[in-house]
């Protein structure tokens, strides 16, 4: 049960991060279609999305483990 209850969690919470980088990608090229962007921020919001997608990895490797022959 209490696998269950893990597989759960952690999969709401891939989809959470899923929706936050996706709403990273839009920051990102809303401040990129600016005519002066602060740079900063720009790198800022594009370590925020590297960080994402390494715990988006981590989960999906934790919930669907590559299984070798």
């Amino acid at each position: 049960m209490s696998g269950m209850l893990d597989k759960e969690n952690l999969t709401a919470r891939l989809q959470e991060l899923r929706l936050e980088h996706r709403d990273l990608d839009a920051a990102i090229d809303a401040l990129q279609a600016t005519v002066r962007f602060d740079q900063l921020q720009l790198q800022r919001l594009k370590k925020k999305k590297l960080r994402l997608r390494d715990e988006i990895a981590r989960i999906q490797d934790q919930l669907y483990p590559d299984i070798i022959a």
